[in-house]
């Protein structure tokens, strides 16, 4: 689709392969809030997956690329700039959430509003009008009039209902197994859902990477996020009207989410690639991540109330 409708390859990774792959924790946000009432979870999903993303998925596709993973200095200093500064403005939504509407008897706890919850999708409009500036001035040297418009759309869509039902299956198996080993659901939202929903993802970054297309792997690893955090947490809310969020929770974990996007972007600086070295230093700092919420759901520490 992107290469039927011309545009660029940052275009592409950011916007169109970033928006269908994030369907999955667009989902997991949409059904945690309508269905389970558990909007909590599906802010775990969507973190955990940036999580995810950040560190696993431009590991393995630099452990899978030929050569080292390629960036450049629009990816750097556009792309992923602007992803932090999607971190930054979810973490100010939620103190608003905090602040002006703080739930009585309850420290750190707030309500989100449709109001607050527009602040995210907001920029992310800005986002979009931004990329579409860029892609004004591309013309497209592939031909992509034997591409079959209406048979790709069809795919996109029956797709998108396959991880629908998958997805719903995920979130009641995450809550199913909170209430199993007596753990918090959003525990397991943050650790097995995430890597689920992220699967889409990997498959896109890992198989451009193979085809030595690292431009578009980070762009999707970047872009994808930027939506999840953008898009898919606030439309829960501006659905359902209103939902709580902990921000005592909220915060150690976005702590987590800055320290993996500034590991990737440091090695995406450096000569603007990815060796395998650093790709490993990746995957091993999501272990260690994983290692953590263990301890953390072990109560071998404390750093995170309420698990």
């Amino acid at each position: 689709m992107a290469t039927y409708y011309g545009l660029p390859d940052i275009v592409q990774g950011a916007i169109i392969t970033a928006i269908g792959s994030s369907f999955p924790e667009l989902s997991s946000t949409v059904i945690s809030t309508i269905i389970h009432q558990k909007f909590e979870l599906g802010v775990s999903v969507i973190v955990g997956s940036a999580i995810f993303n950040i560190l696993v998925i431009p590991g393995l596709s630099g452990l899978y690329s030929i050569n080292p993973l390629q960036s450049n200095k629009e990816l750097v200093y556009k792309e992923a700039q602007f992803y932090m500064l999607a971190v930054a403005t979810l973490l100010l939504t939620f103190s608003f959430a905090v602040i002006y509407n703080p739930i009585k008897g309850k420290e750190l706890i707030g309500e989100i509003n449709r109001f607050i919850a527009i602040i995210p999708v907001l920029l992310y409009i800005i986002y979009i009008f931004i990329q579409y500036q860029d892609s004004m001035d591309f013309e497209s040297k592939i031909d992509a009039s034997k591409i079959n418009q209406k048979r790709q759309w069809i795919f996109l869509i029956t797709s998108l209902g396959l991880i629908l039902v998958g997805v719903e299956g995920l979130i009641r198996a995450a809550i199913g197994l909170g209430e199993y080993f007596n753990t918090p659901s959003f525990l397991w939202g943050l650790t097995v859902i995430a890597a689920g929903t992220s699967i889409a993802d990997a498959f896109v970054s890992i198989r451009a990477a193979k085809e030595g297309k690292g431009i578009i792997c980070l762009a999707n690893v970047l872009g994808s996020n930027t939506f999840d955090l953008l898009i898919a947490i606030p439309i829960g809310v501006l659905i359902a009207g209103t939902a709580t969020i902990n921000f005592s929770r909220a915060a150690p974990l976005f702590g987590a989410l800055v320290a993996g996007t500034l590991s990737l972007f440091l090695f995406a600086r450096t000569d603007l690639e990815i060796t395998k070295k650093e790709s490993y230093i990746l995957l091993i700092l999501y272990i260690a991540f994983i290692i953590f919420m263990g301890l953390e759901s072990s109560d071998l520490t404390s750093l995170i109330p309420g698990i």
